[in-house]
C-alpha cells in the first residue's frame, strides 16, 4: 500500500505532493545497490541529489571517491554526509535552494531493456514519458490518477506477467552494468588501506590461503564440540526413553498393544531423539555463524572455488545451505537465470551433507572410529569433518562433469553485500535452534512413527514352524543356557524368521558385498524414506530381538550394534563395514522429499529417476570398493 500511494505521487505531477526535488541518501559502503534507485529515480525526470551517508567510515574501509568524476557520470550534484559532524549541512541547503540548476539528463535510454518492446511503446503512445509508462505497467494495481487499462489499446503483443517480471531483472542487470562501468573509475575500494576491526578481520578470513585454514579449523572445532558436549544429554534422552518404555511394560496391561507401544513406537522414536542435542548444537553453531557475518565470508570464498568447477557463486548460497537440508536448497536455486547452471546445481546438492544424516554418522562413527584424540581433536570429530568435506567434494566434482556434458556458455555472477561483523543475538540462536530442531523432530518422527508401526508388525509377526516354535532349532542344549541367553536366543531365531527377516534375507545378497547383513539391509531400504529412518529402523529391530537383561532394563543401541555377530561369529560392524555404511549414506539420494521438490523444479520425472539411480550406483560402487580395500 505504501510503495503504491509514493509510486502514484512520484508518476503524477499533479500530484498534491509531487516533490519538486529528490534527495536519495547512500550508504557509503553499499554504494553500488543504493545507486540503482537513484538512477530510478533520475529517469522520472525529478531533480535528484545524492546524500552520501557514513563518509567518516571511508578512511576506515580504504574507500576513494573521485566527485567530479561521478557528478559528471551520473548527471547530479553529491555531498558527503556524516552524523559526526555539522560541516556539510549549509552546502546541501544551497543545493536544495538552487534545485532548478540541476542535471535533468535521464541516466539510462529504456530502450536498452527490450529495443523492440520499448520501441513499440514510443510509436503507440508518443505523448507518454517512456520510462514513466514503463513502470505503470510494471505495476500490479491501477492507481487513483494513473491508469494502466490504456494499454488494452496498444496495437502490438504485450507481455505477460512472467514475461514482465523477467524485463524488470534485465532492466536492474542493466543499471547495474552501467553503474559498475562508472564506478570503475569514480570509486577505488583499496583494502589493504583499510583499517578497524572488519578491515583486518576480511583479511584474514577471507585470504586465499589462510581464510580456507581458518573455516577449515572453525569446522573441526564445531564437531569436537558436537561430540564432547552432547554425551550428557544424549545418555539422560537414552536413559530416559528406556525407562519410559520399561514402565509401560510393567505398568499396561501385557499383550500386542503394549509390545507395539514399548518395543516399536517408543524405541523407533527413541533412537531417533537421542541425537537432538547434537543436531541442536549443529544449528546453533550455523547460527552463530551466520548471525555474525561470517557465513557471508564463506560464500565469498567458495565461489572462487566454485568458478573452477564450473559453477557461479549464485550456486554457493544453495550448496551451502544444503548442510541444513537440501528441499530449501534446491528452492533456493530460482535465483539462478541460467537454467543448465541452475540444473546443475539442483543435481549436485544432495551430496551436501544435511541434518538427516546426522544421526546415521554419529552412530556408526561412535561404533567404528576410535575414542581418541590427535593434536587435541578427537579422531571421531575429524571423521565427521571428513564426511562434510566428502560431500562438498562429491558435489563439486559432479557440477564439473555435468557441466561438461550440459556444456553451459554462460555463467550467472554473484552480486551480495558483506554485512559488518556483529555479536549474535541470543534471542535470534535459541530461535534458530528451537524451530530447526522442532523441525526435524516434527518431520523425521512422523515418518519414523509410521514405519516403526509397520516394522514391528513385520517383525512380530511370521509363518512357518521356525517362528511359531524356536526353542525346536536351537543349536545349543537348552539345559545349559540361562534363562536370558534363551529368550535372547529364541528372539533371535524368531526375527530371522518372520516377515522382516524373510524381506531381509531375500535382499541381503545385494548388500553382502558391501559388508551388511540383512537388517542393515532393511535399515538402507526403509531409509529411502528418509535418511535418519536409517536409526530408528535399526533400533526397532535389535529391540525386539534382544531379551531384556537379567536388570529388566534395555541395553544402549550402541552397544548392541558393537555386540552384532553373524552366523560365523564376525562382528558385523566392523571399520570396514562402518566405512563403507557411512560413504553410502555420504553419496546415496535416500529422501523421498528431495525427489519430490526436484520434480517440482525441474517439471519433470526424468531429472529426479537419473538423479536417483547415478547416486544409488555410485554409493553402491564406492562403498563396495571401499569394504573390499579395507577389509
Amino acid at each position: 500500500m505504501d510503495e503504491n500511494i509514493v509510486v502514484e505521487m512520484l508518476l503524477n505531477k499533479n500530484h498534491k505532493d509531487y516533490p519538486d526535488l529528490a534527495i536519495i541518501v547512500s550508504d557509503v559502503e553499499n554504494l553500488k545497490r543504493n545507486l540503482v534507485l537513484f538512477t530510478q529515480v533520475k529517469d522520472l525526470k525529478i531533480p535528484t541529489i545524492l546524500a552520501i551517508n557514513m563518509s567518516d567510515r571511508m578512511k576506515y574501509k580504504g574507500i576513494e571517491l573521485d566527485l567530479p568524476y561521478l557528478e559528471k557520470h551520473l548527471y547530479t550534484k553529491i555531498i558527503l554526509t556524516t552524523n559526526r559532524t555539522n560541516s556539510w549541512i549549509d552546502k546541501l541547503k544551497n543545493l536544495i535552494s538552487n534545485y532548478n540548476k540541476l542535471p535533468s539528463n535521464k541516466f539510462m535510454d529504456p530502450k536498452l531493456i527490450d529495443p523492440e518492446y520499448f520501441k513499440n511503446l514510443q510509436r503507440t503512445f508518443p505523448k507518454q514519458d517512456l520510462y514513466k509508462l514503463w513502470v505503470v505497467i510494471c505495476q500490479d494495481a491501477n492507481f487513483a490518477s494513473v491508469d494502466k487499462n490504456f494499454l488494452d489499446t496498444a496495437n502490438f503483443e504485450t507481455k505477460s506477467i512472467s514475461e514482465l517480471k523477467r524485463l524488470q531483472q534485465k532492466e536492474t542487470i542493466k543499471r547495474y552494468q552501467l553503474i559498475n562501468n562508472i564506478l570503475k573509475l569514480g570509486q577505488k575500494v583499496d583494502q589493504s588501506k583499510a583499517v578497524g576491526f572488519s578491515a583486518t578481520m576480511d583479511r584474514i578470513l577471507t585470504h586465499k590461503v589462510f581464510g580456507y585454514l581458518f573455516f577449515f579449523l572453525i569446522l573441526l572445532g564445531i564437531f569436537q564440540v558436537i561430540y564432547a558436549w552432547a554425551i550428557i544429554p544424549m545418555d539422560y534422552i537414552d536413559s530416559t526413553f528406556a525407562s519410559i518404555a520399561q514402565w509401560v511394560k510393567i505398568n499396561l496391561p501385557s499383550g500386542a498393544m503394549t509390545d507395539l507401544l514399548a518395543d516399536g513406537i517408543i524405541t523407533g522414536i527413541g533412537g531417533i531423539v537421542i541425537f537432538v542435542p547434537q543436531i541442536a548444537f549443529l544449528f546453533m553453531f550455523i547460527s552463530i555463524l551466520e548471525e555474525s557475518g561470517y557465513m557471508s565470508r564463506v560464500v565469498f570464498l567458495m565461489d572462487k572455488i566454485m568458478q573452477k568447477f564450473g559453477l557461479s557463486g549464485k550456486s554457493v548460497v544453495p550448496l551451502i545451505s544444503g548442510v541444513a537440508c537440501a528441499i530449501p536448497a534446491i528452492m533456493a536455486t530460482r535465483n539462478i537465470e541460467n537454467w543448465k547452471e541452475r540444473l546443475i546445481t539442483i543435481l549436485v546438492t544432495p551430496f551436501m551433507t544435511c541434518s538427516a544424516r546426522l544421526p546415521v554418522y554419529l552412530i556408526i562413527v561412535a561404533l567404528v572410529i576410535p575414542n581418541e584424540t590427535i593434536f587435541g581433536f578427537n579422531y571421531q570429530a575429524v571423521a565427521l569433518m571428513s564426511l562434510y568435506i566428502i560431500g562438498f567434494l562429491a558435489a563439486i566434482f559432479s557440477a564439473y562433469i555435468l557441466n561438461m556434458i550440459l556444456k553451459m556458455k554462460k555463467k550467472s555472477v554473484l552480486v551480495m553485500e558483506m554485512p559488518n561483523y556483529k555479536i549474535p543475538l541470543l534471542r535470534d540462536v535459541l530461535y534458530t535452534i528451537i524451530e530447526k530442531t522442532k523441525s526435524f523432530i516434527v518431520e523425521a518422527g512422523k515418518i519414523i512413527l509410521a514405519i516403526s508401526v509397520i516394522l514391528w508388525f513385520l517383525a512380530t509377526n511370521g509363518v512357518g514352524d521356525k517362528f511359531s516354535n524356536p526353542e525346536k532349532y536351537i543349536s545349543e542344549n537348552i539345559e545349559l543356557l540361562s534363562e536370558d541367553k534363551l529368550q535372547a536366543e529364541m528372539a533371535a531365531i524368531k526375527l530371522e524368521n518372520s516377515f522382516i527377516g524373510n524381506i531381509g534375507k531375500t535382499i541381503e545378497p545385494v548388500f553382502k558385498p558391501l559388508g551388511y547383513d540383512w537388517k542393515i539391509g532393511i535399515g538402507l531400504i526403509t531409509s529411502f524414506a528418509a535418511r535418519e529412518v536409517f536409526v530408528g529402523t535399526l533400533a526397532v529391530i535389535y529391540n525386539i530381538e534382544n531379551y531384556d537383561d537379567s536388570k529388566g532394563k534395555k541395553r544402549e543401541l550402541k552397544n548392541i550394534m558393537q555386540q552384532e555377530t553373524d552366523e560365523n561369529g564376525n562382528k558385523i560392524f566392523t571399520l570396514a563395514s562402518g566405512i563403507s555404511l557411512l560413504l553410502f549414506y555420504a553419496f546415496a539420494m535416500q529422501c523421498m522429499s528431495t525427489l519430490a521438490i526436484v520434480k517440482k523444479e525441474t517439471n519433470s520425472w526424468k531429472w529426479p529417476v537419473l538423479q536417483f539411480i547415478i547416486m544409488t550406483l555410485i554409493a553402491y560402487i564406492v562403498s563396495l570398493i571401499a569394504f573390499q580395500l579395507i577389509n
